[in-house]
This record gives structure tokens, C-alpha cells and sequence, in this order.
């Protein structure tokens, strides 16, 4: 790893800092040093608020420094005015004649237009310094902005047999796979996306509030797909804790990917750049089939039922594997 890097890898962790609190803005560090030395960092922490070049220059003790120093920013400095000024602005009027740029920003407004207004300036910039980790740590931006969608995590759990559930009544309880630890995880995975869906069975027979309860942090908006008008008004997912979206479809022969692509409109008037898939089956299935995912993360559990719902098919590149406990682990997959 070279110097630029290292600098790069600093402005990732500034980043992450603020994961769950940043959207629909992106998460960005950035990072000034002098003479082989920090001299200034910061993050962009919170939609609204200044941006990772804001904070890390006015973390600068001495600004006659700033004329001899270089700015690391994970993403491209923005060049136009939104709810705050332009970085790149602040970066010339700072007089700082090097910035080092991890990617660029898929923003119609910014993409290479900061990258060019800081060069048009006099200002050396090194672009792509650690870019595939850049890319990643945004990755939900970068799709919404790119495929004009979400970024679609599935999640499910299934026993060690291949079933995501025993056959059972609506007043009967599903089977519980999750540990304390796991079921913290998936709360986490709520508290860092914009939105989580099930089917309309699954708000029927297991009435879930889809809230963010073990762990700290925002509740994503809840959202189903009623098309027939079946979730009774009672259900838990109607209460007043957190936003709730119906899509509902009047016609009886609405195919599920249709309501797919009202689902996807709607989310893009509201702006929501990620979706967790919690089920059921068929719901899981049709995103897979109409390859609507981007990442699954299957939590495999020693139990065995023997027979019951089967687990979705999928096919994706292994990530990793967290593994919870003896035979109790988390694949997760990506859709490449």
C-alpha cells in the first residue's frame, strides 16, 4: 500500500463512521496532511449537514498550512450548490494544490465537473486512488444513481435442510432460526437501509413490525405489496412507530413483477436508495428471477425440519461468511 493510499484508507474509515446516516447523501471522509502528517480530518455525518471537505479543513489548527498540503476525499468534490456550497470552492480558496480523489461522484451535477473545476484552478488531482473500495463503501448510491433503482439486499433464514419454514396455519407461530446475535445483525441491516418489503402472507400470518428494536438506529420505511386487499387494518405494520407503504394494484391479474415495477417508481419519487427482501418465498423468488438483487445474506442454521416451505433458489459470488456459532453461519452472496 503506497502513502496515497494509506491516506485513502483513513478517509474510508471517516466514512463508515456515519453508515445509516448519510442517505440519500453518500458517505465520504476525507483527510488533510502536511509534510507526512494529519493535520485535519473529518466526515460528512448526517444529510444537511457540511460535507467531509467542510469538516476535515476546519479541523485545521493552522490554515497557513493548507497552502503546502494535499486533501484526501473518498468521493469527488462536489461542484455545484445543494443544501450546502460547493467543496470544491472551499478547497480553492483554501489555496490547497493537491487533492487526491477516490471515485467519482454518478451525481449528473458533480460527476468530473469538480474533478475539472479543480483543475481548471491550477490544482493537481490524482483520481481512482483505492477506487474499488470507494465504490463499494457507496455502493447504494452508486446504484440508485446508475441503474436508476435500489440497492436490494435479500435476507432470509433457513434451517440446514433447505427450508425457510414448516408448513403451518395462520394462527400458528413460524419457526424461529435466529439467535440474539443474528437477530441483532438483522437489525443493523434495517438501521443502514432506507426500506424493507414483505409479502402480503407474510404481514398476514406473522403480523412483524419491521422496526429497528436490537439495534441503535433509524427504523427503515416499511413497505408490502397488498394487491387484493388483504392486510387487515390491525396489522402491526399500520401503527404510528414508523412510515408504512401499501402498494396495492386494482386488477386481479396484476403479475407480481408489475407491482415490482410500481414498487420501484415509487421508490424513486421517495428517493430511497436501499430495500432489504425479507419475504416470503415467492416474494424473494421473483426479485430473483427477474435478477432484482444486488446482495443476499442467508443465515444457515443447524436446525432440521424435514419438510415445510422450501428456501428460495439463488445462484451469486460468495462475500464472506459470518459465522455465529458451531454450524450457524450468514452467507452472503452477490449478484456478479
Amino acid at each position: 500500500m503506497n502513502i496515497d493510499e494509506l491516506y485513502m484508507q483513513r478517509c474510508l474509515q471517516l466514512a463508515g463512521m456515519a453508515e445509516g446516516h448519510t442517505s440519500p447523501n453518500p458517505m465520504v471522509g476525507a483527510v488533510v496532511v502536511c509534510d507526512g502528517r494529519i493535520i485535519g480530518e473529518g466526515y460528512h455525518r448526517r444529510c444537511g449537514e457540511a460535507h467531509a471537505e467542510v469538516n476535515a479543513i476546519a479541523s485545521v489548527h493552522d490554515k497557513s498550512l493548507l497552502s503546502r498540503s494535499t486533501i484526501y476525499v473518498s468521493l469527488e468534490p462536489c461542484s455545484h450548490y445543494g443544501k450546502t456550497p460547493p467543496c470544491c470552492n472551499l478547497i480553492i480558496n483554501s489555496k490547497i494544490p493537491r487533492v487526491v480523489v477516490g471515485c467519482l461522484d454518478p451525481f449528473p451535477e458533480v460527476s468530473g465537473r469538480g474533478v475539472r473545476r479543480l483543475r481548471d484552478n491550477g490544482i493537481e488531482v490524482i483520481t481512482g486512488v483505492l477506487e474499488q473500495e470507494c465504490l463499494w463503501l457507496n455502493r447504494k448510491f452508486m446504484t440508485f444513481h446508475n441503474l436508476h433503482r435500489p440497492y436490494i439486499t435479500l435476507k432470509w433464514a433457513q434451517s440446514s435442510d433447505g427450508y425457510i419454514d414448516r408448513v403451518r396455519e395462520a394462527h400458528e407461530k413460524a419457526t424461529i432460526f435466529s439467535t440474539p446475535t443474528t437477530r441483532a445483525w438483522s437489525h443493523r441491516l434495517r438501521a443502514t437501509n432506507d426500506a424493507i418489503i414483505v409479502g402480503t402472507n407474510t404481514v398476514i400470518t406473522d403480523n412483524p413490525s419491521l422496526t429497528t428494536r436490537y439495534w441503535c438506529g433509524k427504523n427503515p420505511l416499511r413497505i408490502t405489496i397488498d394487491r387484493h386487499g388483504r392486510i387487515p387494518a390491525c396489522a402491526t405494520i399500520f401503527d404510528s412507530s414508523t412510515p408504512t407503504l401499501v402498494i396495492k394494484e386494482e386488477c386481479n391479474n396484476t403479475t407480481q413483477a408489475t407491482s415490482i415495477n410500481t414498487l420501484f417508481n415509487c421508490l424513486r419519487e421517495r428517493n430511497i436508495h436501499s430495500l432489504i427482501v425479507e419475504g416470503g418465498r415467492e416474494l424473494l423468488q421473483t426479485f430473483i428471477d427477474n435478477n432484482l438483487w444486488d446482495e443476499a445474506r442467508i443465515e444457515i442454521t443447524p436446525a432440521t425440519l424435514g419438510d415445510g416451505i422450501k428456501a428460495p433458489h439463488i445462484n451469486g459470488s460468495k462475500l464472506k461468511t459470518l459465522n455465529h456459532a458451531p454450524g450457524h453461519n450468514t452467507h452472503i452472496l452477490l449478484n456478479r
